[in-house]
């Protein structure tokens, strides 16, 4: 029987897109496509098409399908390239150049510029799972992105307050001075300033009119290629010819709690994040109930904290990411994430489009950039899921976070299935983290249950809650939703025949 269709995502805009795609007929894949297009405009700080991700699909009455569309090492027929990831054999290991970015308290290099960019996957991903899956007619899900470009939007405080932080990456190149860059008097990009840019605006009506189907296309590539070799790039244009979506078999994770039995479904290798949430969820389960507790107990923390650093030994992350979570009318479910790692601050020649940088996050090569052979797809921590759950409505979740993409969904599902809780209470609920022997912590904690986990760890208790704990939107098959507010999300529900101006309803939609 068709229910209300719910979105949450990480922009108002990104919701918007969803939701209207829905309400002109479309399905949860259309909703998924509309909203990548979006989010590459209006959360640019964490999604872009040079970027990669992933799309978990759950169709209804159908097999789940992973749709792997992240980056791959750059160099296929590069010279010297039996020497995996080398341009030749003595060329210099640099995967981009170091940028210092200064935290809250603290600073971190990232590696930036032509050098780091590896084969982006999302574009080819999103027209991928469209033509898979999709309902509507492609340009209907695109133009809206187009004029958003053309006409300009607000990015908003959330990602302004990143194009801040991430200042020197963004105003990398000239095109990103004049997108991200501080205005006439010297002030740093504002929360209300509109962007706009005509030649992303272009590239994406060439995608709607069908002019455009890759970056691989003849008369992009040797372009675009050229323009990176020229600023030490690695990308060839038998990367891009040669780039592929992988569909694979998801992840699947038996649970059980109180309320009966549970299947996670999730990304699965070469990812590591799902693998990663499989582990400590399963490790988790397998405590004796006095052990687990019960979330915001004591014995809670303790055991979350200590499955947690078991996994430390395999920690890598992926730095900037959004998600979407979808359920339609009837049943379709999408989980998608997308990450442009920390932008490489290089805008793609001709198009609009920054690339990514996952090249030199280094997190993500253990042996080293150039222990990547050329067209292996790289690792990620993303892990858009689906919960299952036995005579309960399915829930849809992913996160953003980089390394903290595992903690806040194991922490989330957890509070669904081990405690029963409701969706919004098992977002909402205190999450820590640990990270170099020190358990992270947000406030709202019971003061016994910290005592008790200050016995165990060190702790550092955080004043506020912070987009550090990740941010899980959730939605599921009841027409529940909820946009986690540590990384600005928003939610909304659409029941088929309402137009798109009633496509909201509760606390966290948008008008």
């Amino acid at each position: 029987m068709a229910g209300p269709a719910a979105v949450a995502a990480g922009h108002p805009l990104t919701l918007r897109a969803a939701l209207d795609a829905l309400a002109a007929g479309g399905n949860a894949f259309d909703a998924a496509v509309a909203a990548g297009f979006t989010a590459a405009v209006c959360e640019p700080t964490l999604s872009s098409l040079a970027g990669g991700g992933f799309l978990l699909a759950h169709p209804a009455g159908e097999d789940p399908v992973l749709h792997d569309f992240f980056v791959d090492a750059p160099g296929t027929g590069a010279p010297g390239t039996d020497a995996p990831g080398r341009d030749a054999p003595d060329a210099p290991s640099s995967h981009g150049e170091p940028v210092v970015i200064r935290f809250h308290g603290a600073e971190q290099t990232f590696h930036v510029g032509a050098a780091s960019v590896a084969v982006p996957g999302c574009l080819t991903g999103y027209l991928h799972v469209h033509a898979r899956h999709g309902r509507l007619d492609l340009a209907d899900l695109v133009r809206p992105a187009a004029r958003l470009a053309r006409d300009g939007v607000v990015l908003g405080p959330g990602q302004a307050a990143v194009v801040r932080l991430l200042e020197p990456i963004m105003t990398w190149d000239a095109a990103g001075r004049a997108r991200y860059g501080r205005g006439p008097d010297g002030a740093p990009f504002a929360d209300d300033r509109t962007v706009r840019d005509e030649r992303l605006a272009a590239f994406l009506d060439d995608v709607a009119d069908g002019r455009r189907t890759s970056f691989a296309d003849p008369d992009l590539a040797p372009a675009l290629v050229a323009d990176l070799a020229a600023q030490g790039g690695r990308l060839r244009v038998a990367d891009l010819a040669a780039y592929r979506v992988v569909e694979r078999d998801p992840l699947t994770v038996p649970l059980a709690g109180p309320a009966g039995g549970a299947t996670l479904l999730t990304n699965p290798a070469p990812a590591f994040g799902g693998p990663l949430v499989a582990d400590a969820l399963t490790a988790l389960a397998a405590l004796p109930p006095e052990r687990r507790g019960r979330c915001g107990d004591g014995a809670r923390l303790v055991a979350l904290a200590d499955v947690l650093a078991d996994l430390s030994a395999r920690h890598r992350r992926s730095r900037g990411t959004t998600h979407v979570s979808i359920v339609d009318t009837d049943g379709n479910v999408a989980a998608m994430t997308t990450s442009n790692g920390s932008n490489s601050g290089v805008h793609l020649a001709g198009t609009g489009v920054m690339a990514n940088n996952i090249m030199g996050e280094e997190d993500l090569h253990p042996a080293g950039p150039d222990a990547a052979r050329p067209g292996t797809r790289i690792g990620s921590m993303m892990a858009p899921s689906v919960l299952v759950r036995d005579g309960r409505p399915t829930v849809v979740l992913g996160s953003g976070g980089s390394e903290r993409i595992r903690s806040a969904l194991t922490q989330v599902v957890a509070a669904l299935v081990l405690d029963d809780l409701p969706l919004a209470d098992a977002v909402h609920a205190p999450r820590l983290h640990v990270a170099d022997g020190t358990v992270q912590l947000e406030p709202g904690v019971d003061p016994g249950a910290l005592a008790a986990l200050r016995a165990a760890w060190p702790v550092n208790a955080w004043d506020a809650t912070d987009l550090y704990f990740g941010g899980v939107h959730a939605v599921d098959t009841a027409g529940g939703h909820v946009g986690d507010p540590r990384r600005g999300g928003v939610s909304g529900r659409y029941r088929r025949g309402a137009p798109p101006s009633e496509a909201v309803g509760g606390p966290e939609d948008v008008p």
